[in-house]
């Protein structure tokens, strides 16, 4: 008697989530041990569909909850009554979700009140201050509570999960961007940005949008790349800007006049990995570029205060310079003009994974749900 796939619900609603998880998708169709549904919310929508598209990936669901200007209440209020009632539809008997997002969060709770088991995929990325990142550190210590499938993508984020005393298996994998990162890169993907001759420049590729940087922050950012224009003749900045006009609009307005500075829409994933592989170093409060970069020797800065990603810090791949503009420039300038200490970040050896993340992932759920 043939026994019945076993129906997984993989779901995400941002861009981030959709890269991460986008390998993970792939392996687990491509076992047929499993049904496999991917459900977006909808919380971001085109940086969604252009990541899906560039894996070839097509959704089974979408809630389609994005709102102009969304409070994280409303995302996680419509999150949760769509997947309520999504869930008992489908009757998966797992529910995967990835990081630390306001999706990842409201599929997680809206799996446990169902009594679905949750993995959550990069489990056990810490900083120890809840509301920095935010709400990012709340959403992934609350999903550690819920999920009984911690996939911890380094060591060190196995220790965090242990010495939380979560309840569920605790499983080291590495980290899936790194699976998605390698098979764009091995396409060697082009970036075209109007008006960037990318040979006549040394290139800094920024990005900047997280909640904690609004306001005052972002400010001081903008002074400290324009400081390093300042400084560097045959440096450009790059800098895709987020959708969201708070972070959006403060950017255009204090550096859209500069000659050197290429203020773009948000990269698609491709574009982003080419932008990546042409740029000389990378000035982002992004967590994910923390990870990507290195793989493909580039030094990151890291625009924050606090990081979960320590092992990036801590492997010299990355270095935490926080806001203030002075100190932006500073870092910045001596990696642009030491080339021992520019040498010494890009050739660190990656912390993250080695690209086979997503297959460990399917093969301890095939585990634990009895079908290995």
């Amino acid at each position: 008697m043939t026994q019945a796939p076993i129906r997984v619900c993989i779901t995400l609603g941002t861009r981030p989530e959709a890269i991460k998880l986008a390998p993970v998708i792939r392996a687990f169709q491509q076992d047929p041990t499993f049904q496999t549904q991917v459900v977006l919310t909808g919380q971001h929508r085109e940086m969604v569909e252009q990541v899906m598209q560039l894996f070839g990936l097509q959704p089974d669901r979408d809630l389609a909850i994005m709102q102009p200007r969304q409070t994280l209440t409303s995302i996680t209020s419509r999150s949760l009554e769509g997947l309520e009632t999504l869930f008992q539809e489908l009757e998966p008997q797992l529910v995967l979700v990835q990081g630390d997002t306001t999706t990842a969060f409201a599929a997680a709770l809206a799996a446990f009140y169902q009594k679905i088991p949750v993995g959550h995929v990069e489990a056990g990325l810490r900083t120890d201050n809840l509301f920095n990142p935010y709400p990012e550190e709340a959403n992934r210590r609350l999903i550690s509570q819920i999920a009984q499938l911690h996939f911890a993508p380094t060591p060190l984020a196995v220790e965090n999960l242990r010495a939380s005393g979560v309840v569920g298996e605790v499983h080291l994998t590495g980290n899936t961007v790194i699976d998605a990162l390698l098979t764009v890169a091995d396409r060697q993907p082009d970036c075209p940005i109007a008006g960037l001759d990318w040979s006549r420049y040394r290139v800094l590729l920024a990005t900047v949008h997280r909640r904690e940087n609004w306001g005052e922050p972002l400010q001081d950012i903008a002074q400290g790349f324009l400081a390093i224009l300042e400084a560097v003749p045959d440096a450009a900045l790059l800098l895709p800007l987020h959708r969201n006009p708070t972070v959006r609009e403060p950017l255009q307005a204090l550096l859209g006049q500069h000659p050197r500075v290429f203020l773009t829409e948000p990269l698609d994933y491709s574009e982003l990995v080419g932008a990546i592989q042409r740029s000389t170093l990378l000035l982002t409060d992004s967590g994910g570029l923390q990870e990507e970069a290195p793989s493909l020797g580039k030094p990151v800065l890291v625009l924050r205060e606090t990081t979960e990603r320590p092992e990036a810090v801590t492997a010299g791949t990355a270095k935490l310079i926080g806001t203030q503009a002075d100190r932006i420039a500073q870092e910045a300038l001596t990696l642009l003009q030491d080339p021992a200490a520019y040498a010494a970040m890009a050739n660190a050896a990656n912390p993250f994974g080695d690209g086979q993340a997503s297959g460990r992932i399917v093969q301890l759920s095939r585990q634990f749900l009895g079908s290995a």
